[in-house]
């Protein structure tokens, strides 16, 4: 079983670094559900979620977050009779939820076709962060440039 910090399972560790690629164990997946609020008599137990796909990777501002290896669906908010494959089924294109099958089930087939479709949503969604990432700073930009204009036609008028 492999040990992961909560900061490793960060999405931009994750999309740039492929730190969560031990996920695919679902030993490690439920690993990272230590300090999971649900148990015994819950639906989305930390079993349950583990073998629904999902590893925990909370934050400050989202203790239950979790996150599909497969498609990178992050879902927060969760209760304790929300069945983690339904509610990871709103995710349509997931192979690893449409394939059905356990770990002991999958074939070096369905190993190799799960890495593809991982790695085919993990390159949109770090294009997708690529581009937040820039949007976010663009803003910063114009921010700072609107400051030194300000800046400029104080100094003008003294």
């Amino acid at each position: 079983m492999m040990e992961l910090s909560t900061e490793d399972l960060s999405l931009e560790k994750v999309l740039m670094e492929c730190t969560d690629a031990a996920m695919i164990i679902e030993e490690n997946r439920l690993a990272t559900f230590a300090s999971w609020p649900f148990g015994e008599g819950c639906k989305c137990t930390k079993e349950n979620m583990a073998r629904a796909g999902f590893y925990h990777c909370p934050t400050a501002k989202e203790p239950d977050l979790t996150r599909c290896y497969v498609c990178f669906r992050e879902m927060e908010g969760w209760e304790a009779d929300d069945d983690p494959v339904k509610e990871h089924a709103r995710s349509a294109d997931c192979l690893f939820l449409q394939l059905g099958k356990t770990e002991d089930e999958l074939t070096f087939r369905d190993v190799a076709n799960l890495e593809r479709a991982r790695n085919k949503n993990r390159v949109k969604k770090l294009s997708a962060f690529g581009e937040s990432q820039i949007s976010n700073h663009l803003e910063s930009l114009k921010k700072e440039v609107k400051k030194l204009k300000r800046a400029r036609r104080n100094a003008k008028q003294v």
